[in-house]
């Protein structure tokens, strides 16, 4: 990469475990996160904040420049799955869900996405996931067909 290369690409990352089962618990999810952060520190992916739910996952990062989306969420959800499985962090064999969503994020909503992602539990409270996510769908003008 040339030294004259900059950019600085938000994204709100979400993606959900197979058919959206609530099988992570709350040690399993400390662990995950803690997983997420080192592994991105690791591929040099600069994660702001994550948040690992039941269900699914939150995560806003900066996206390199030689990094495509597709291939980051496959680095994330591919290495976290098998920590989960070799960590035996689940009582069955555990797989994330097919697909994600990817949303871009201006530099001045950084703040209340990551405060968005930091209050998971108190939000969740009052919507589902499904319900946030349809959310999203529509906030973004995106068509979402639940399958």
């Amino acid at each position: 990469m040339s030294l004259h290369t900059f950019t600085k690409i938000w994204l709100h990352l979400i993606w959900s475990t197979h058919n959206k089962e609530r099988i992570l618990l709350k040690d399993t999810i400390e662990k995950v996160s803690s997983f997420l952060y080192k592994y991105a520190k690791d591929k040099k992916i600069y994660m702001r904040i994550n948040h690992v739910n039941a269900e699914h996952v939150h995560v806003l990062l900066n996206l390199p420049v030689d990094l495509p989306v597709k291939d980051c969420l496959k680095l994330l959800k591919g290495s976290s799955s098998h920590f989960i499985n070799q960590e035996r962090l689940t009582p069955t064999k555990f797989s994330w869900g097919r697909g994600y969503g990817a949303f871009s994020v201006s530099e001045s909503g950084v703040n209340k996405v990551t405060e968005y992602i930091r209050n998971q539990d108190e939000h969740h409270r009052a919507k589902s996931f499904l319900e946030e996510y349809e959310l999203f769908i529509k906030k973004y003008g995106l068509e979402y067909i639940n399958r």
